[in-house]
């Protein structure tokens, strides 16, 4: 691979893949990410304070066919603003972005927030569709979606399968994402390097995955699935305390028909213990072979994230344009755009304007 030039800096006032551990091997060379590395309460806010949990609904629903889904989707702000793409994770749902939404609706941004395949009011158009959770299906869902709404281009925001998503994006679709925040850094990977062994402390946070690998895992997520899903909220953001209505309104997306089948898929895919589809084949080359992402990126962690992530300085050389990275304190875990609200919105907003 080419050699990656230094990221220029930003002017202003998974999940991760286990194969995220070679990049995190190899970065030992590199050295921490320095005065890139900010604070979140040094970034200047340009909004209004809002508290966590404000927010319990979006201002409307809305459906629109776009390749093999009919996509459920959340939207804000004005229509004629420039557009802001937000996608979530597992086992999450847009409300994730409850509070961000109307943070940036109030900025002036058409904010859209759709339900990955196999969540919520996103349903597939046919039965015989395969149901894939590829990482290469669900990005080019997004740009098929986009496609459907007439957006030429947008800035994509993201954590765990949505940041991955938002990362493959920005590596093969550049001309379709202005900008990039992306919970957790570089998260794009490949089966290749996911047969590479971990450490077995890191081995360990990967449980589920293993489990999902087995009969008796599908079978117990099937089962237990509004269970297993708090449990990992808990572990992910181990000090946020999140009450059972908060958690009942994402678990809620859960509920999708294809939700156990996309989930078990995906963590299989990564494996290389189930196939994907041929169509996506041309796609996952260039995915393997770890793509730099050239447009302006601000990269986040909470300071108590709970989840299997990769070091700052394991990914910092992947973004070769105007990067920054924020670590956000305060307890913040996992789900952080729910969890610092304010934190990502302002991101948001300052990775756009650079």
């Amino acid at each position: 691979m080419d050699a990656i030039k230094e990221p220029e800096q930003i002017n202003h006032p998974r999940r991760r893949f286990c194969g995220t551990a070679a990049m995190t091997i190899a970065a030992t060379q590199l050295g921490m990410i320095g005065a890139t590395n900010a604070q979140a309460e040094k970034a200047p806010s340009t909004l209004p304070l809002i508290r966590p949990g404000t927010h319990t609904s979006f201002r409307a629903l809305k459906q629109i066919d776009a390749g093999a889904l009919n996509v459920g989707y959340a939207e804000d702000g004005p229509a004629d603003g420039p557009a802001v793409v937000l996608l979530h994770g597992w086992p999450y749902d847009v409300h994730s972005y409850v509070d961000v939404a109307p943070l940036l609706a109030s900025a002036g941004y058409r904010v859209i927030v759709p339900y990955l395949r196999g969540y919520g009011a996103t349903r597939f158009l046919s039965n015989e569709t395969p149901r894939n959770g590829q990482q290469a299906a669900l990005a080019a869902d997004i740009i098929a979606w986009m496609d459907a709404l007439k957006i030429e281009k947008a800035t994509v925001a993201g954590y765990d399968w949505g940041a991955r998503t938002a990362n493959i994006i920005a590596a093969l679709w550049p001309e379709r994402c202005k900008a990039m925040v992306s919970v957790s850094g570089y998260l794009i990977g490949s089966q290749e390097l996911n047969r590479m062994p971990l450490p077995p402390k890191a081995e360990l946070q990967w449980w589920y995955q293993y489990y999902f690998a087995t009969e008796r895992g599908r079978a117990g997520y099937e089962k237990y699935t509004h269970d297993f899903g708090r449990l990992i909220w808990a572990l992910a953001s181990p000090k946020w305390a999140f009450d059972d209505a908060t958690y009942g309104r994402s678990a809620a997306a859960l509920d999708n028909p294809d939700h156990v089948a996309i989930t078990i898929h995906n963590y299989r895919w990564r494996l290389g213990l189930a196939p994907g589809e041929p169509q996506y084949d041309a796609l996952e080359k260039k995915l393997a072979a770890l793509p730099a992402i050239a447009v302006p990126t601000i990269t986040m962690e909470g300071d108590a994230n709970g989840a299997p992530h990769p070091d700052p300085a394991a990914y910092a050389k992947k973004f070769s344009g105007k990067y920054e990275h924020r670590v956000i304190s305060g307890g913040i875990g996992h789900n952080l755009p729910q969890e610092a609200p304010q934190a990502f919105a302002q991101a948001v907003i300052d990775v756009d304007r650079s």
